[in-house]
This record gives C-alpha cells, structure tokens and sequence, in this order.
C-alpha cells in the first residue's frame, strides 16, 4: 500500500486532470473540409433547405488559431467556417444576422457543446462579415444548404 502522502498527491492529481480534461478538449474551428466525392462544394452549389430556425451566434477566441479541430483540420480564423453540435462536417449553412440584414455562407468542420436553443460558433472572418465581431452571442437565423441536384 501507498504511503498516505503518496496516495494523497494521487487523488489531487486525479482531481486535477478530471477539472482540465474538458478545457483541454474543447473543439476549435479550421478551414473547410471536402465532401464526400473528393471536391469542395461551393456556396453557389448551395440552395436553402427550409427557411431555417432562429438560433444563437458566438464566433471564436483568438486563442484557437491554429488548434485542431474536431474534424481534424485547423482553425484559420480567415476561413468561413463554423462549428454545430449536430450538422454533418462539410454542410453549408447561411447565417442571417436580423439586426443588419448581413448573412454569410459557412462550412460546419467542427462541433460546438449541445445547447437548449439553436446554436452556430462562427470563424472570427465569418463573424465579421455578419457584423457581430465584440458583440458575444447574437440572435441569428440558422440556415442549413442542400446542395444542387444534377
């Protein structure tokens, strides 16, 4: 048996990899990923599905740049990119932003925590381009994209 300062430096350290075991697994956003027949779908290639559901933006910390992503690919916070807990990788979403009538055409390659609403983490490029860079979570609407028939 283990000396007790021997075991209690063990349960500590146990503890403490339990508490930073999420925070070092957190998903984190790259660049697009390719479809299935081997070639990046465009956003032209794109048409809307339904009209989509109000949901949740955020877009990602600075600290991401470069991290893998769930996906495998890295976060590059100059591509449109974007994480959701459920869509497929490689799915294209329109995102609306309300307030300003802004949208932009994103690649889900990652995944972000489930939440009770809708929810959509942005590429820092993506956010800006709908106007919600410094602003934290804004309501959008969530648009998923099929791609063209033919």
């Amino acid at each position: 048996m283990a000396p007790v300062n021997l075991r209690g430096s063990l349960v500590a350290a146990l503890i403490a990899g339990q508490l930073f075991l999420p925070l070092h697994t957190l998903p984190v956003q790259a660049e697009p990923v390719e479809v299935a027949n081997g070639q990046a779908q465009s956003a032209e290639q794109a048409q809307p599905s339904s009209s989509g559901v109000e949901g949740y933006a955020t877009y990602y910390a600075k600290r991401y740049n470069g991290r893998r992503t769930t996906s495998g690919v890295r976060y590059r916070p100059e591509k449109l990119t974007a994480a959701h807990s459920t869509l497929p990788f490689g799915t294209k979403v329109r995102v609306v932003n309300p307030a300003n009538g802004k949208e932009v055409v994103v690649t889900v390659n990652d995944r972000c925590k489930s939440r009770k609403k809708p929810h959509i983490d942005l590429s820092r490029s993506a956010a800006g381009k709908i106007g919600i860079l410094g602003k934290g979570l804004v309501k959008v609407q969530i648009i998923q994209l099929e791609e063209e028939a033919g």
